[in-house]
């Protein structure tokens, strides 16, 4: 048996891995941290979304890692689109973004798992075999705040009015708040100028805004205390 035999036979044994982010840094680095690991290995990566739908048909991963912001998509609408042609697929979610803004909504899309770009190094591995075996990871944090909620106990805090956005309209607004005009959202989420018009009307009426101006100031403001890409 050649080298190279030998170690398509050891993949075989071992759960694939498909990374989905638009840094190459990170995606080396979440390489380099599975592959160490006996039963895991990375079957593939790629930082754009639509590849990302082609290679899982492909290599038929065991689980998909997925960055919230993509070059060409967003996450949750990628993770979205996963579970719809392949539902029993586990996704886990990867972000800077604040868990308290975004958990929920990635999981109500059908992620498995939601985790911060900053606790990668401590939590990835266990991320995946809690996903492997059919559980939800997330942190200790966010899970005592959803079973709060599911309890009826809704202490943590008023509800925001971004709360009541869809994930389409919440997207849009982000990129306001990073300063894209609509034409430039238009083009990152595949959508027509008209549409984008059409989901910032909305935003304003949700937020109580009475122009494209307070939307603009509303939305970097956020921006400026919540996200970052």
């Amino acid at each position: 048996m050649t080298r190279q035999e030998s170690q398509s036979k050891t993949e075989r044994n071992k759960r694939k891995v498909l990374i989905v982010d638009d840094h190459p840094v990170v995606r080396d680095g979440l390489t380099s941290l599975i592959n160490h690991e006996d039963d895991l290995y990375v079957c593939g990566q790629t930082g754009q979304a639509h590849q990302a739908l082609g290679l899982i048909t492909e290599l038929k991963p065991d689980v998909v890692i997925v960055d919230i912001t993509l070059g060409d998509s967003d996450g949750i609408e990628l993770t979205k689109d996963i579970k719809a042609r392949h539902a029993k697929l586990p996704v886990i979610v990867l972000s800077m973004h604040d868990e308290s803004i975004y958990a929920e909504r990635v999981l109500h899309a059908g992620a498995r798992a939601y985790l911060m770009k900053d606790a990668i190094s401590d939590k990835i591995i266990t991320a995946i075999r809690t996903v492997l075996s059919g559980e939800i990871y997330v942190s200790d944090t966010m899970a005592k705040k959803l079973l709060r909620k599911l309890a009826g106990n809704h202490v943590d805090a008023i509800k925001s009015p971004i709360n009541n956005l869809t994930d389409r309209e919440f997207e849009v607004f982000r990129w306001i708040g990073q300063g894209y005009k609509s034409s430039k959202i238009a083009k990152r989420m595949h959508l027509s100028v008209k549409t984008v018009e059409t989901y910032c009307a909305r935003i304003k009426e949700k937020l109580d805004l009475a122009n494209a101006a307070e939307l603009l100031q509303y939305a970097i403001k956020w921006a400026s205390t919540t996200d970052k890409v």
